[in-house]
């Protein structure tokens, strides 16, 4: 078993912790802590972090203590079913402590958040917007395997097949976090289904994400006058996403010249708050790029959309392996990946960076 000793708790500052959240609780006593509701909240957020990593720490102990238990029984009575009990124990303490170990890296400013995952097919037409048809479908697969809420709030068909353009919301715990490892460029090499001749095909398409970033959270200023907003009925080919309504809601920020738009609801003001929640994190992303003149600090570094700016290559023929380009990391089952299964690509990725920031440091 993986040795929980107090080192580890050391990891998490899990004492530092305690006293921060009595620290915090003796200022929400003072007379007036409520006047100033901007920054009560904020006070209240980071409590409520602390207090998650302190009982994830407590509970974590707690199991510790019933495996000794567990083993000081089994060694007494030599009882053979304790014993097997004591190795599920063992292995289910082995796998929450490498999961708090993995949460460690997830520490950016916005990693807890929920986000936008917009998707865009690269040029190549038909083949390209299938591919990014096929992209969607995986990112919504991998959300539902992690347990997160996912809302498609805009989507526009592709003429043929596919999609030109999709932005679906991700509400869960660290969905930020774990889905910012998967932005950038995605790449498609197989027998075309569009092509008569079954040529082979190269198709490319790109996945960003957004965290989803809350009014109290950031100074954006966005002025009622440099909005232009449209009404529209969503439909046509894909729209099983969407409700066919007339509530659908285009936003056009013109100073940014930002577009944005939702059509999930049947409510025309639900489809204009969910849009500008995607407007506030697209200008958020576009605030922090102009402050740190980069694009990774949000979203993966932008790139055209095709050959030289992938992130990973997804091959079905003439043989079938998906490779992530930064890390290395391979799968022959490529089935299984484009149903969602993605964490292995994800952890070797988020390790990766947490390494590089480790030897920086």
């Amino acid at each position: 078993m993986k040795n929980v000793s107090p080192s580890f708790g050391g990891h998490f500052d899990v004492e530092a912790k305690r006293e921060s959240i009595m620290e915090i609780e003796s200022i929400m006593a003072v007379p007036g802590f409520w006047d100033d509701a901007k920054q009560s909240q904020e006070i209240i957020r980071k409590r409520t972090t602390l207090e998650k990593t302190v009982q994830m720490w407590d509970g974590l102990v707690r199991q510790m203590e019933d495996v000794r238990v567990m083993i000081e029984l089994g060694e007494e009575a030599q009882d053979a079913e304790t014993l097997t009990e004591v190795a599920n124990m063992t292995a289910r303490l082995t796998m929450e402590v490498e999961a708090a170990e993995f949460q460690r890296m997830l520490s950016g400013p916005h990693d807890r958040n929920s986000c936008f995952i917009t998707i865009n097919p690269g040029a190549g037409g038909t083949e390209s917007q299938d591919w990014a048809e096929m992209i969607l479908r995986m990112y919504l697969r991998y959300c539902e395997k992690k347990g997160w809420k996912t809302v498609i709030t805009e989507y526009l068909a592709g003429d043929e097949a596919g999609l030109k353009s999709a932005t679906f919301n991700v509400s869960g715990e660290y969905a930020y976090g774990y889905l910012r490892a998967e932005a950038g460029i995605h790449r498609l090499v197989r027998i075309s289904p569009f092509d008569s001749n079954a040529r082979r095909h190269t198709s490319f398409a790109s996945m960003y994400a957004f965290p989803e970033i809350e009014e109290e959270d950031i100074d954006i200023k966005i002025s009622d006058s440099d909005l232009k907003v449209d009404t529209f009925r969503s439909g046509g080919a894909g729209g099983q996403h969407v409700n066919t309504t007339d509530s659908a809601v285009r936003i056009t920020h013109i100073p940014s010249g930002i577009i944005v738009a939702c059509q999930a609801e049947r409510s025309q003001i639900s489809n204009r708050a969910t849009a500008m929640k995607v407007l506030r994190a697209k200008l958020y992303e576009r605030e922090v790029e102009d402050r740190k003149d980069k694009a990774a600090e949000i979203a993966a570094e932008k790139k055209e959309i095709g050959w030289g700016s992938q992130i990973r290559s997804y091959v079905l023929h003439p043989y079938k392996m998906v490779k992530d380009l930064r890390t290395g990391v391979e799968s022959g089952n490529p089935d299984a990946v484009l149903d969602g299964n993605l964490d292995e690509f994800v952890v070797a990725y988020l390790m990766g960076v947490r390494r590089n920031v480790a030897d920086v440091e």
